[in-house]
């Protein structure tokens, strides 16, 4: 069982052999260091382990600071890591809230997978007026419970088994081993009666100290646990509900687990690895402030009509006088080739001319060479 499991844990404390059990004083550094000292005894502790879970209240120095360097010595000693973590309430301050989410990205590189719990959700079950105590016994309760749900679910024989290759068929699936996923772990038990079925699955996937579901997880482990008389018809309802939830390719590893203990109840138990969506505190983004000069703040501080007009901006257009060319002179033409305008009667006179004068040259060069002259000169 897992009481016994938790009886068999082997156990050290490393801290008051420095510091005589003083407080870390949210200092991180100092438990860091510490934890790297006492590296030897981690490891002995680590060494053939299977599976490694850390369960740590981040925000503090010690558990924010030391987690990390189990986380990684896990790691590197070849286990399967399971951190279960509580954030603090908003009541602790911001630096709390810091220190937690700077330990959880940390730790993340070295954990297949991880549940996370904000100490805040526990308003949303209990009255504000409720004592501190009752209230983080609750969360511990609901933890312990589901972690129970677990380990039960793979070390005790069912009608269908779910074993521990199973665990770790989901926990190192390829597409979720990259960086440590986001899990989530519950455990309800319900009486056995009509509409049993539907409220199982109601409370199983819906419990209000997570703030995120299951919605598109790629690794799923469920086991439903009751009597020999367990009908087909409850186990398909709660299967299929769960089934619809998480993401179409998902590996889901289905198992029944039967017994006297499941009298007249329906026990279900859900592990799922690399749900979708988380909406955990963080810090604020800065808005960008954009720098207005003096001038355009003086306009800014002025009052604003809230009704709308129609402005109209006439731009003005400076036309500017054409430059005055000087006028060039016009170039002067020779007489000889100046073109003047004949009509036709110009024309027939002037090619008759030439005629003549051809005939006239004809009938010089039909004389003598010694008379030519005369005539030329009489031509001319």
């Amino acid at each position: 069982s897992f009481e016994e499991v938790i009886k068999k844990l082997p156990a050290f404390s490393f801290w008051p052999e420095f510091y005589s059990g003083i407080g870390t004083v949210m200092n991180t550094d100092w438990a860091k260091e510490i934890a790297k000292i006492e590296k030897v005894k981690i490891e002995k502790i680590l060494k053939g382990q299977d599976l490694c879970i850390l369960i740590v209240c981040l925000g503090g120095g010690a558990g924010s600071g030391a987690a990390p360097i189990f986380a990684k010595i896990s790691r590197e000693l070849g286990n399967m890591t399971y951190g279960i973590f509580t954030l603090p309430f908003k009541f602790e301050g911001e630096k709390k809230m810091t220190i937690a989410l700077a330990s959880l990205e940390k730790m993340k590189p070295y954990l297949n997978a991880y549940t996370c719990i904000p100490n805040e959700r526990i308003f949303q079950v209990i009255d504000k007026k409720t004592p501190l105590t009752t209230a983080l016994s609750l969360i511990n309760k609901s933890l312990s419970d589901s972690l129970g749900g677990l380990i039960n679910m793979i070390y005790e024989p069912g009608l269908i088994n779910i074993d521990f290759a199973d665990l770790r068929t989901v926990l190192e699936f390829e597409p979720l081993f990259k960086k440590g996923k986001l899990a989530y772990l519950n455990a309800v038990e319900i009486s056995r009666k009509e509409g049993g079925s539907k409220e199982a699955v109601e409370r199983v996937i819906s419990s209000v100290l997570y703030p995120y579901t299951i919605q598109g997880a790629k690794g799923v482990l469920l086991d439903i646990g009751g009597e020999k008389n367990l009908s087909l018809s409850e186990v398909n309802q709660i299967s299929e509900s769960i089934h619809e939830l998480v993401d179409k390719e998902a590996k889901i590893i289905f198992g029944i687990s039967q017994g006297k203990k499941y009298k007249d109840k329906i026990r279900t138990t859900l592990f799922a690895v690399g749900c979708g969506r988380s909406s955990f505190p963080g810090k604020k983004r800065k808005k960008k402030v954009k720098k207005i000069e003096p001038q355009v703040a003086e306009e800014v501080k002025k009052p604003v009509s809230l009704e709308k007009k129609k402005v109209v901006v006439k731009k003005k257009v400076e036309i500017l006088p054409k430059k005055e060319e000087p006028i060039k002179e016009a170039p002067v033409i020779p007489k000889d080739r100046v073109k003047v305008r004949k009509n036709a009667l110009q024309l027939r006179k002037e090619i008759e001319e030439d005629e003549r004068k051809m005939l006239a040259k004809e009938k010089i060069w039909e004389t003598p060479a010694f008379l030519r002259k005369n005539q030329e000169k009489n031509y001319d």
